[in-house]
């Protein structure tokens, strides 16, 4: 069995790169979940983690903390990355809090109880700088005055507080203030569970949300509190917002809530977030996203752009979210649209194995749900998998999401990586490779591959070189993302609309199927021109949605989409 741990001692503990071919093109794209060497956690059962992000912009480079993750990341242009491993910070606590202070980085997390301090975070060298209280999921938020707040909340339908800090001792001023609690009677998206339906906690089923994660951004005079809701291990997780025009209220709830919210799709959730400006001034969300399946708290990490309208609604662009974006500072307007416009080819495709696990099928690689995955019997080298796209397309990038199937890893100082072969044909006889990943040395569970030219072909294969960590061949998606030949759907032109009379927080949305449409987008909102939440659907022309705010109206459209192209919707129904 061709199974190793491509040991090179303590300083390659992890490290992000972004995928590459032959030729290694410049990347244009990004695709979620990033590509991060999530960290295996020290504890039973094995698997990896990383949420409860922040991205801080510091002396030209962006800082990247996210729990427990044994040090952070440092960036030039938010697609590489590299990793610091720092000394004097606690890296054993989750909800890191960031913020820069007078040419210094000052970070705190949820149990540490202090501050701790650095002018040079490339470097990795920190010290505490004070002892404070502990607050559970802290974000400190600095206003233009110079006046330091501190707000934190991590609770079962529990409040978020905001306390004033001296901005130089970090001590208390005055008393803590309360500034909301939730009404998930009231707020469809804030009732627990996958669906908004209720979720189990331990042996009981519940329905309040598990309220956490706030951070604060104030834009154009107006103060935004942030929060997360309804519970991290859920699709549904997302972020909320309050306004005021005080750092301490009152505040009051936006209607239009959640105003971060990816709900479905290959992976799921947009929740526990940091909202931070670029280097070209454009606002982006670095997000919890969920898995949940090896352990509650197995969860990766999304990008999306925020935007604010005239009405100074924040707004979150997740659509279509796990397809191909464009980086950072390539548009004028990422929150309007950030696709790069390649369409996904594989979903439900053919698939043919080496071997095969019969609990994890070969379909799992290509339905389109990170939950569930294809294993090889064996992590032996010449394992493979191939897709059949049923036709010639042009391919023009690929996301391999590897799981960690029955690996075991509990000590972080040895470095992993996956090595593999990608290689294309059009008959499924001749093969040409297309990605050479064989003398790979980077941890890459989730890596994206963007070709430095279009291939054409009908087949893709992945064959294995080494798995990590004696672990087995397997994927949770072998995505693949390009243009098929021929025309982009016909629009969905009839759509029904019905909330339920009893419970105002649900709908049921249904629509006339488009013969040549793969998927569809349910978008809506609370106007025409303002449709910035979605379900993505496959394979059924209803859906019920439960997230709704009750007494607020909507609005409805159905986008479609095949192997071709997009489609958006044109017909918008309304109650």
């Amino acid at each position: 069995m061709k199974t190793h741990l491509c040991l090179t001692g303590l300083i390659g503990f992890w490290v992000l790169f972004v995928g590459h071919s032959f030729g290694k093109p410049t990347m244009t794209s990004f695709c979620n979940p990033l590509n991060l060497n999530y960290r295996f956690q020290l504890d039973e059962p094995s698997r990896r983690e990383a949420a409860d992000p922040v991205i801080v912009l510091f002396k030209d480079q962006y800082y990247l903390f996210a729990s427990k993750s044994g040090g952070y990341w440092i960036s030039d242009d938010l697609v590489n990355w590299r990793p610091i491993k720092p000394v004097g910070l606690p890296l054993e606590d989750y909800a890191p809090a960031v913020i820069e202070i007078k040419n210094k980085l000052y970070f705190t997390a949820f149990n540490t109880g202090a501050v701790f301090t650095s002018d040079n975070p490339a470097e990795g060298s920190w010290y505490k700088a004070a002892e404070i209280p502990q607050y559970p999921d802290p974000a400190l938020f600095l206003d233009d005055d110079g006046r330091l707040y501190m707000y934190s909340g991590c609770s079962n339908n529990g409040p978020i507080d905001v306390q004033e800090l001296n901005a130089e001792t970090f001590e208390t001023i005055g008393q803590s203030i309360e500034c909301f609690r939730p009404d998930f009677l009231q707020r469809g998206w804030e009732v627990f569970g996958d669906d908004n339906l209720g979720g189990a906690m331990g042996s009981e089923v519940i329905y309040a949300p598990w309220v956490e994660g706030p951070w604060m951004t104030k834009h154009n005079g107006i103060y935004y509190l942030q929060y997360a809701a309804p519970g991290t291990q859920w699709k549904a997780y997302a972020d909320g917002v309050f306004t005021s025009n005080s750092p301490t209220g009152p505040f009051q709830y936006a209607e239009y809530n959640p105003f971060s919210y990816k709900p479905s799709g290959f992976i799921a959730g947009a929740g526990h977030s940091c909202t931070f400006k670029d280097k070209q001034g454009h606002y982006w969300h670095i997000a919890t996203m969920v898995i949940s399946v090896n352990h509650v708290f197995e969860r990766r990490l999304g990008l999306f752009p925020v935007g604010f309208t005239p009405e100074v609604q924040m707004f979150t662009n997740t659509y279509l979210a796990d397809l191909p974006q464009q980086i950072p500072g390539a548009v004028d307007r990422p929150e309007q649209d950030n696709l790069r416009g390649w369409m996904l080819l594989s979903y439900h495709c053919p698939v043919k194995a080496s071997s095969t696990i019969e609990e994890f099928p070969t379909q799992n690689a290509v339905d389109e749900e990170i939950r569930t995955w294809w294993s090889a019997q064996t992590g032996d080298a010449g394992e493979w998998l191939m897709i059949d796209l049923e036709e010639n397309c042009a391919v023009n990038a690929l996301q391999i999401n590897f799981a960690d199937q029955n690996t075991r890893i509990f000590d972080n100082s040895l470095k992993l990586c996956h090595q593999y072969l990608i290689s294309a044909s059009d008959d499924g006889n001749e093969w040409r490779e297309i990605v050479d990943k064989r003398n790979n040395h980077q941890d890459v569970p989730h890596d994206y591959v963007e070709l430095d030219r279009t291939e054409n072909a009908r087949f893709i294969r992945i064959e294995n070189v080494s798995t990590p960590a004696a672990g087995k061949f397997a994927l949770s998606g072998l995505r693949i993302f390009g243009k098929a030949n021929g025309a982009a759907p016909a629009p969905v032109t009839q759509l029904l609309a019905q909330r339920d009379a009893h419970d105002p927080r649900q709908v049921k949305i249904s629509w006339t199927p488009a013969s040549d449409g793969i998927g569809y987008v349910v978008r809506y909102g609370t106007a025409p021109d303002r449709l910035f939440h979605h379900f993505q659907v496959f394979d059924h022309h209803e859906i019920k949605i439960n997230s709704l705010n009750s007494a607020v109206p909507y609005y409805f459209t159905i986008d479609v989409w095949n192997k071709s192209g997009l489609t958006k919707g044109t017909a918008i129904s309304t109650f």
